[in-house]
């Protein structure tokens, strides 16, 4: 975990110049969501944020004692509930607003969580601008509000960047008030995938947190055991009823694995249209490599934080690669990872721009950021119609893909270049280093 406090920089301190780097920023980040709030809260009443529908229906069938598993929001969408019980529980806020309300509240709800994200993503940027910080966190928020992950968060109404609030500040919090791992755990009980966090504990020697977190999922699941008996059944038992599956075992609740949407690894590997035995195999084989590799780098990032070897901005910086490798890692080996689920690429651009000093790493970062802007895995659609080429249909394949295969190069970025590029030594070296670093630090258990 991290340790250095950043110290403002400024040359005189004055309140009237961060009164209007204030004024700045907020007005810069306001301006960046008005055309996104604009769009998808006046467009066709059935297709607006359509992920919250089903959060907030979810909520209304708890407040009515109905099951949630077993309803589907009005057409045209017909979206059922996918997630575990608790979330459900969580919605049922959302159920007492009205419509309109709703919509409103999470649309504030996410630009306020992507305005903490982008803070612990940038801090050492947002630093490093002295008085002047509150007008670099507005253009950054601004920025990082366009990406397709994070675009796509205030056009379904998604939870994503909530799920990575919570991993990042109970990982790179300096100091906590609340025992460090609760926040996982609480993330993981809301969706499953953030429990990738828990090995990331494991292996970065924080077994305090990761029992935390586990505790925490458990005994939030337990609550959701007690109040909704029948739909946690529903949910994590496959045999509870004679027309249920399971919720957690029921692949086609989430919709179309096949789709371009899905960013998971298994569906780059589902659009190939290979013979099932065959993608099975080398999706267990990518995922095992994938994990390996991925663990290895998000360790070697997140002990080298530890190892007191670098400046302030770089431990920082160093740390949220970690944390972004995970982040990915949650996407990746997923079986089915929507676009919005990649809205850890706020993270990664963090962690590559660092303080900003580095040329080399600022063009690493705008490079990442402008790939998820592009929404180049919908272009690849067009090119794959059944009167194109056998080149050009691989070729637009690879396109729908793209997300995906751009998180798996992400990884090798994060946790080989960069790590280099921190500290100018061999990744064997430093993971040696901090492996010693990590047996007298913050990370010894």
């Amino acid at each position: 975990m991290v340790g250095p406090v950043f110290h403002r920089q400024s040359t005189g301190g004055s309140r009237g110049k961060r009164a209007i780097a204030c004024l700045l920023g907020a007005s810069i980040a306001v301006a960046a969501m008005l055309p996104i709030v604009g769009r998808w809260l006046t467009n066709p009443i059935d297709q607006r944020v359509v992920d919250l529908d089903v959060y907030r229906t979810a909520g209304i069938a708890v407040l009515r004692g109905a099951s949630v598993y077993d309803f589907l929001t009005e057409p045209p969408q017909l979206l059922p509930f996918t997630y575990p019980p608790f979330a459900a529980l969580l919605a049922t806020p959302m159920a007492l607003l009205s419509w309109p309300a709703a919509q409103i509240v999470m649309t504030l709800l996410i630009f306020v969580v992507l305005v903490l994200v982008v803070g612990y993503a940038f801090r050492p940027l947002i630093a490093r601008a002295g008085d002047w910080s509150p007008l670099a966190w507005g253009v950054l928020v601004a920025l990082m509000a366009y990406p397709l992950p994070v675009y796509d968060q205030f056009r379904f109404g998604q939870v994503d960047l909530f799920l990575v609030l919570l991993c990042v500040a109970d990982c790179a919090t300096p100091r906590t008030r609340w025992p460090r791992g609760v926040l996982i755990g609480f993330a993981t009980a809301v969706k499953l995938v953030p429990g990738v966090f828990l090995i990331y504990l494991l292996i970065t020697r924080r077994r305090e947190a990761a029992t935390n977190a586990l505790l925490t999922a458990a005994g939030a699941t337990l609550v959701s055991f007690a109040l909704l008996p029948e739909d946690s059944l529903d949910f994590w038992w496959p045999f509870h009823s004679w027309h249920s599956q399971g919720a957690l075992f029921d692949g086609d609740r989430v919709g179309s694995n096949f789709g371009t949407a899905n960013q998971a690894f298994r569906g780059f590997l589902l659009r190939m249209y290979w013979p099932d035995a065959v993608t099975a195999l080398v999706w267990l084989i990518a995922v095992a490599v994938l994990a390996y590799l991925g663990f290895r780098f998000a360790r070697r990032a997140s002990l080298l934080a530890d190892s007191g070897r670098l400046g302030p901005a770089d431990t920082w910086s160093a740390e949220i690669a970690g944390v972004a490798i995970t982040g990915l890692l949650a996407v990746l080996l997923s079986p089915v990872a929507w676009i919005h689920h990649l809205a850890w690429i706020v993270l990664v651009v963090g962690a590559l721009a660092g303080a900003g000093t580095d040329r080399r790493r600022v063009a690493a970062a705008a490079g990442a950021w402008l790939f998820y802007v592009l929404t180049i895995p919908w272009w690849g659609t067009s090119h794959i119609q059944p009167w194109k080429s056998v080149p050009e249909k691989v070729l637009g394949r690879i396109m729908q893909s793209s997300y995906a295969l751009g998180a798996v190069a992400l990884l090798f970025v994060l946790g080989v270049w960069l790590v280099k590029r921190m500290w100018r030594e061999t990744p064997a070296d430093i993971e040696d280093v901090s492996q010693d670093a990590a047996e007298v630090g913050t990370l010894a258990p």
